[in-house]
């Protein structure tokens, strides 16, 4: 296993401990994750500027999969790679990394053009499998480390609508001064909510202050974008937000830590508990008491993964095997009220979302339980949310294989976008909170 120097966090440093701490880089340093030289754009700078979703830099992105268009622009558009500020879970700035895309294709709806952010699935932990870094490389694989960018089918569908379209990379994925906090409620939302300030500032960019924004968000990133719907009225009101996109969001942490355990994601249980531990001292205190020598070890190479690399390295795992005591994860934080307490916080449906949101999940899907999905729907019913709620029916294809999760993704995009792109149009949605108790 490669390491990344001096700067991606060690997810060990003794045995008493799973502790994790990111040193600051130098900046003559070139950060190395699993083979892969992370740009010096990702290292942020020692002094952050003032505000939420402010520019600290930008530059041109290379788009991995573009075409030059007949009118000279290329296809699907223009992108530029971002830093910009925001607030993490513990009330400190930090700098988060993303891209944003200037469509070729006009908005034909009224009004200036409108810009969606969109919070990318689940891509792992190393700075590597970046968001922003996968337009530029859509598949990295070097032998060290597996990373497909299987978002840009989503980003380009949305830009073809003609909406200009901001992905961000969340805290810590991308930018090297820490480890990314992954599924953290307050990070993903804020660095949601962020992005959309941020994309008004970039040179070029058609849209506005005044640009009808939209969140889109599957799996990882349907909890992005449904934290960042709860969040918007009190972190970020001048956020014109008119509509929100949420797949398969994991709304239970507790709940969709026994989905994962022993599937073939079985990794992402790692990068929650190595991000947590990084943010939450109660819960770290409780990591580096239970966790044995096996499970540190996990941690500490699961710190550096993508996807790919953490299902051929950790997949089907069982987290019995990380605990000295041979209990699940779940069940050592389900007995400890400090973490217990800290997953709880997490836990999304205690905030009406602002404006429309569209939740889909897949009725079979077994890695971010559907149950646990579908009752935040309720529970956005109940607090008088504008909630269509749409449960996505397929056969079961396969227990714990990731192919109940991936194939509502797929099968359901279409209409996501659509229905997305009716919201920035200025077209009103349709609740069906009142057919939740007859519908799967």
């Amino acid at each position: 296993m490669s390491r990344i120097g001096t700067v991606l966090t060690t997810a060990v440093v003794t045995t008493a401990c799973v502790c994790v701490s990111a040193p600051p880089a130098a900046a003559s340093d070139p950060v190395v994750s699993r083979g892969v030289t992370i740009p010096a754009f990702y290292t942020p700078p020692a002094e952050l500027p003032e505000g939420n979703g402010t520019l600290v830099r930008h530059e041109p992105l290379p788009l991995g999969l573009a075409l030059p268009g007949l009118d000279g622009r290329p296809l699907p558009g223009t992108a530029t790679r971002l830093m910009y500020t925001s607030t993490d879970s513990g009330g400190e700035r930090v700098a988060v990394t993303g891209a944003y895309i200037e469509p070729s294709a006009a908005w034909k709806g009224d009004g200036p053009r409108p810009l969606v952010v969109v919070g990318s699935g689940t891509m792992g932990q190393g700075d590597q499998c970046a968001p922003s870094f996968s337009l530029q490389h859509p598949l990295l694989l070097n032998g060290q480390t597996l990373s497909v960018g299987y978002e840009i089918l989503a980003v380009y569908r949305l830009l073809a609508t003609g909406a200009a379209v901001v992905v961000t990379d969340y805290v810590g994925l991308g930018a090297t001064d820490r480890l990314h906090t992954y599924v953290n409620r307050l990070d993903q939302g804020h660095a949601m909510l962020d992005a959309a300030r941020a994309a008004r500032s970039v040179p070029g960019a058609s849209v506005t202050a005044g640009s009808r924004v939209g969140m889109y968000g599957y799996s990882q990133g349907g909890g992005a974008s449904a934290a960042a719907a709860e969040l918007q009225r009190t972190y970020a009101p001048d956020v014109p937000l008119v509509g929100t996109y949420s797949g398969a969001p994991p709304a239970d942490l507790t709940e969709v830590m026994k989905g994962i355990d022993g599937s073939a994601l079985a990794g992402a249980l790692g990068w929650s508990i190595n991000g947590f531990a990084q943010a939450e001292p109660a819960l770290r205190e409780v990591v580096e008491a239970n966790v044995n020598a096996t499970g540190r070890a996990a941690l500490k190479d699961i710190a550096t993964t993508c996807v790919g690399d953490a299902i051929l390295g950790h997949g089907f795992t069982r987290s019995t095997k990380w605990t000295s005591s041979g209990k699940s994860l779940a069940e050592v934080l389900a007995g400890e009220p400090r973490a217990q307490a800290v997953l709880d916080e997490q836990r999304l449906g205690a905030l009406a979302p602002t404006g429309p949101v569209r939740l889909a999940t897949g009725v079979q899907d077994d890695i971010v339980p559907h149950a646990q999905s579908r009752r935040l729907a309720v529970d956005w019913c109940r607090r008088g949310g504008d909630v269509t709620y749409k449960p996505v029916i397929l056969p079961n294809l396969g227990d714990k294989i990731l192919t109940n999760h991936l194939a509502p993704l797929i099968t359901d995009q279409g209409d996501a976008v659509s229905w997305l792109t009716d919201r920035l149009a200025g077209r009103p949605a349709r609740s069906n909170c009142h057919t939740l108790p007859v519908q799967p």
